[in-house]
């Protein structure tokens, strides 16, 4: 199995490439070599802010991973609300309404996927557009949208080391520092989607967590890369707990949570990450439970999680953004909380990929 996958992996590559396309400005792809659970969402949030501090107008390219938009499509219901074609275009819908609230119903994250609704509710006046064809996307944002004199467009590829029909200027690879290549075997088999020595295609490499990795370990990562790519500026990123939102938008401090018994749930790519950070912030943990990464939560799930929760003990209970995202317009408990997770690197990170 894992050989039919490179068989089909290359010839798509192959494929691709004769057929690549280019938009007309530039292009940051941020992207990894396996399969999910590297912290993209929160990097793509982390340099889209950034790039509107340096005075660019960014767009977000996404597939939108499950969600059932064709597109291409803005995600708007959280908060982005494009405004008027310069050319009197209409723009294309869907039937969900902008609310510029922070409570989002669920079917926001059926339409476009959980990670574009969490990157739209965060970045309120950055557009994201929904389109496999991120192209096709592109070309669709830049039809619609009003360029800004002062600002110059910045397309960031969401997902995209293996997106090989776009152009792009900037590769930018993480690696989670904490379980780098899983078994260094392709899928199915093991997490990898192209082989190691594709690492020499990125121009900037991000190992993610590495908060929670000795120096040695870091250390020794570093040198295995170096055996695939010699040129690469190599930067360390953690994910720095920020805060905890209700369901109901209120926002609570991160020393709050200090001796407090919580009880977690998640069901993201990287659950043992996820441990680790809501421990981070001084809480009692009671118990953990996992779901399926991208998990479509039914009215059992919560009622479950309560009584586990219950059952340990625990006053308060703990779960990510992404998952916040998926439950919402459902029963939820008022003792649910979602923990805040920021993107934290040095800054020549930024001016790395910036640079002209």
């Amino acid at each position: 199995f894992e050989f039919i996958y490179y068989l089909g992996s290359s010839a798509k590559r192959h494929y691709s490439l004769k057929r690549q396309r280019r938009l007309p400005h530039k292009v940051i792809s941020i992207g990894n070599i396996t399969a999910g659970g590297t912290g993209k969402t929160p990097a793509v949030i982390a340099i889209a802010e950034e790039a509107k501090k340096r005075g660019f107008y960014p767009i977000i390219l996404t597939r939108g991973y499950k969600g059932k938009a064709k597109g291409p499509v803005f995600v708007k219901d959280a908060g982005y609300s494009p405004r008027a074609s310069r050319r009197g275009d209409k723009i294309q819908d869907t039937g969900l309404k902008t609310n510029t609230s922070y409570i989002m119903h669920r079917a926001s994250c059926i339409m476009y996927g959980d990670e574009p609704v969490l990157m739209s509710e965060i970045l309120k006046d950055v557009p994201i557009v929904k389109c496999a064809d991120r192209y096709a996307g592109g070309m669709f944002a830049l039809q619609t949208l009003t360029p800004n004199p002062q600002s110059q467009f910045l397309f960031i590829l969401d997902d995209g080391f293996q997106h090989w029909k776009l152009f792009r200027d900037k590769n930018v690879l993480l690696i989670d520092a904490e379980n780098p290549f899983d078994n260094r075997r392709l899928l199915p088999v093991g997490l990898l989607r192209e082989p190691l020595k594709e690492i020499e295609r990125a121009d900037i490499i991000v190992l993610t967590k590495a908060q929670s990795c000795q120096p040695s370990v870091v250390s020794g990562l570093k040198d295995e890369i170096r055996l695939y790519n010699k040129t690469a500026p190599v930067f360390l990123s953690r994910h720095r707990p920020v805060g905890f939102k209700k369901s109901t938008g209120e926002e609570i401090g991160i020393e709050w949570a200090k001796d407090k018994k919580f009880f977690a749930f998640c069901g993201i790519g990287s659950p043992e990450s996820f441990k680790k950070t809501v421990l981070s912030t001084g809480c009692n943990l009671k118990g953990l439970k996992k779901y399926s990464d991208h998990y479509s939560y039914k009215e059992e799930d919560i009622e479950d999680i309560i009584k586990e929760a219950k059952a340990g003990n625990a006053d308060w209970i703990v779960t990510t953004e992404k998952d916040m995202a998926r439950l919402r317009g459902m029963r939820l408990p008022e003792n649910l909380v979602a923990l805040t997770i920021r993107f934290a690197i040095d800054e020549g990170f930024y001016d790395e990929i910036f640079k002209s």
